[in-house]
């Protein structure tokens, strides 16, 4: 098929958390014989070996706008629709960024002629609203989204998360032909909100991008993440004190802005993309804590346990609600309760290299079983199929 993928950004120097995701699921469905054609919200067009693009028609206004929120530090509010922001955000989509993305969709569609399909993945709903009805009423082009930020994009999730903008307020979800989701559990909040046909396209990895490198294990056990807000209570469980009561045990960690006391653990502050991968190689044990809000709603995916388990990595992870949902307890990923089994699973992973590289092995094989990207990019094609 020949699909035209409308995406949040595609270029990772604005470190959107989905888009090294974006990445391996456009390079699946080229992978799995589609022909792709990228549009980026967000800053400039990224070729690839894999698609080809057109540039954005608001590259300016969007770049400009994401500066301004980063400098404002501005996050949403719901129970304050009416301040400034939101006010001149209205009238800069409705005057300027609406119009200019309609027009570029119509004439790219007028100049393609043969698109099977629109994916939009993670685009601001509300500030495209219309746009797929008109397109549909003057093409007949089915339109599917997909959003990669379930839970915590919901309204009422959007100020606690840190989001600078809630982009579901006054949007159609009924536009659309199909709605994607990395989460189970959002499905009827979805549904009540006007979408048709919600399916469940959770993360994934590309099994050649995230496959084990030999390298020797220098770190004990290891965490990667970008704050701490909503993971506060399993961080201090799963790290902070454990490295205090196992002095003897490298812990080193990963990411930035962590607003709680990190134990013993050595930080070690932002890794690049290129360099994760020997990262999370070099430790003997790697942490799954997620936020609370994907761990407590059910099946709720977030890209990095299965990145972990491509890389043969031995996961630890936290409670998390679904989790069996992708990987089986106990064999593939190990999940502890309290600061108590975390330190007694640590002593006891650590005393076995072999029963580690049993567990990662496993995961890994589950991965390349039932969750690379080209499972989820053959999932969109099927859906898409049963939308003509």
């Amino acid at each position: 098929m020949k699909l035209l993928a409308f995406v949040s950004t595609i270029d990772l120097k604005y470190k959107l958390g989905c888009t090294p995701s974006w990445w391996q699921l456009l390079k699946a469905l080229h992978e799995t014989g589609n022909e792709v054609i990228v549009v980026p919200y967000l800053g400039g067009a990224v070729e690839s070996l894999w698609w080809r693009t057109y540039e954005n028609s608001c590259k300016l206004e969007s770049i400009l706008y994401n500066n301004f929120l980063k400098s404002q530090k501005k996050v949403a509010d719901p129970s304050k629709p009416n301040k400034f922001l939101s006010t001149m955000t209205k009238n800069l989509i409705n005057l300027d960024i609406k119009p200019k993305i309609k027009k570029q969709l119509t004439d790219i569609i007028t100049k393609e002629k043969d698109l099977d399909f629109i994916l939009f993945m993670n685009i601001p709903l509300n500030h495209i609203t219309g746009i797929p009805s008109e397109l549909k009423t003057e093409f007949g082009i089915p339109c599917l989204y997909y959003d990669g930020d379930m839970p915590t994009i919901l309204p009422k999730y959007a100020m606690s998360r840190g989001f600078k903008f809630d982009y579901y307020v006054n949007s159609d979800l009924s536009e659309y032909d199909a709605f994607f989701v990395n989460s189970k559990g959002v499905i009827e909040d979805l549904k009540e909100a006007g979408a048709k046909n919600v399916t469940p396209l959770y993360y994934a990895a590309d099994a050649d991008l995230f496959a084990p490198v030999n390298v020797e294990q220098t770190i004990d056990v290891s965490f990667y993440g970008h704050g701490s807000e909503l993971r506060e209570e399993w961080m201090t469980n799963m790290i902070t004190n454990p490295s205090k009561r196992l002095p003897d045990v490298n812990f080193s960690v990963g990411g930035g802005n962590f607003g709680i006391d990190m134990g013993n653990a050595k930080l070690i502050g932002p890794v690049p993309y290129s360099a994760f991968r020997e990262f999370c190689c070099k430790s003997k044990i790697n942490l799954n804590i997620t936020r609370w809000s994907h761990t407590n709603i059910y099946a709720s995916a977030t890209a990095r346990p299965f990145e972990l388990a491509a890389y043969g990595a031995c996961i630890v992870s936290q409670p998390y609600k679904g989790i069996e949902e992708w990987f089986e307890v106990g064999k593939e990923i190990i999940v502890v309760n309290n600061e108590d089994e975390a330190v007694e699973t640590y002593e006891w992973l650590l005393s076995s290299d072999e029963e580690r590289l049993k567990i990662g092995e496993r995961a890994r094989q589950r991965i390349l079983k039932e969750h690379t990207y080209r499972h989820r990019a053959k999932k969109i094609i099927e859906v898409c199929k049963s939308c003509n």
